[in-house]
């Protein structure tokens, strides 16, 4: 049965994945289809700045680098940034994708304009970069923040009902003020929240995890991954160059 490899941003203990891992629950996919939940052994604090961006690209890439070497059948990124995608997808015969896109594009599916629900005004930048990729940036509404500080290891913990209450409000003025018809969830770490904000708003949510499980449980029931023009291989593959690269860093990192 297909194996999955789902690739978190941080370096993260058991409990903690832990909380990532519950999206499969959620995702409801095919019996025999396994996730194995990886972290990246190398990452920023947060995801603010081109700098971030980067270090979040090469950790991302090191970490499945040679998944299908390993014998996964897809890679899966947890993170709407979609850190490390497009590298992957140079090296990698298996499909690789990622939350984000695949959440704003799916959100074009059911609906004209979508909007994006985050924690963090401060994020705005990834989802922009996102959308100015696909070229879909006049397909949004708007991102609205709740502004509650995200927790990347911790997720909701503590502050469940405050956060729902918080985006249930967003969800209504981004539908009634902004235009929007299809919302999405701006992170993984807020998939918690999906279910009881879903239940409130008069639109599709969309969790971005959980589509991005069953978008790959699709791909490869139906033989498809990314394109070999859109994505094309390396002249000279230096992946061992990554390896020592973030064995380096694992040393330094404070």
């Amino acid at each position: 049965m297909p194996k999955v490899l789902v690739l978190a941003p941080y370096p993260l203990p058991e409990p903690q994945m832990a909380l990532r891992r519950a999206q499969v629950d959620a995702a409801k996919v095919a019996a025999g289809m396994t996730f194995e939940f990886r972290g990246a052994k190398v990452a920023p604090v947060n995801y603010v700045s081109a700098h971030d961006n980067l270090l979040a690209d090469i950790g991302m890439f090191e970490a499945g680098m040679h998944a299908d070497d390993e014998g996964f059948d897809a890679v899966c990124i947890d993170t709407v940034s979609d850190a490390g995608v497009s590298a992957l997808r140079s090296v990698l015969d298996i499909p690789v994708v990622g939350p984000g896109r695949a959440a704003m594009l799916h959100a074009l599916t059911w609906g004209d304009r979508f909007g994006i629900l985050t924690m963090w005004r401060q994020w705005k930048p990834l989802y922009t970069k996102v959308m100015r990729d696909a070229g879909i940036s006049h397909a949004c509404a708007s991102i609205r923040s709740i502004d509650v500080d995200p927790d990347s290891q911790n997720l909701l913990t503590g502050k469940y009902d405050e956060v729902v209450a918080k985006l249930i409000d967003a969800g209504r003025h981004a539908v009634e003020d902004d235009g929007a018809d299809v919302l999405m969830l701006g992170s993984t770490t807020m998939h918690q929240a999906h279910a009881d904000v879903a239940a409130a708003l008069p639109v599709p949510l969309i969790n971005p995890g959980p589509l991005a499980y069953k978008l790959i449980e699709a791909a490869l029931a139906l033989g498809l991954r990314q394109s070999r023009v859109a994505h094309p291989k390396p002249r000279v593959d230096k992946r061992a160059v990554f390896a020592a690269m973030m064995a380096a860093a694992e040393k330094s990192d404070p």
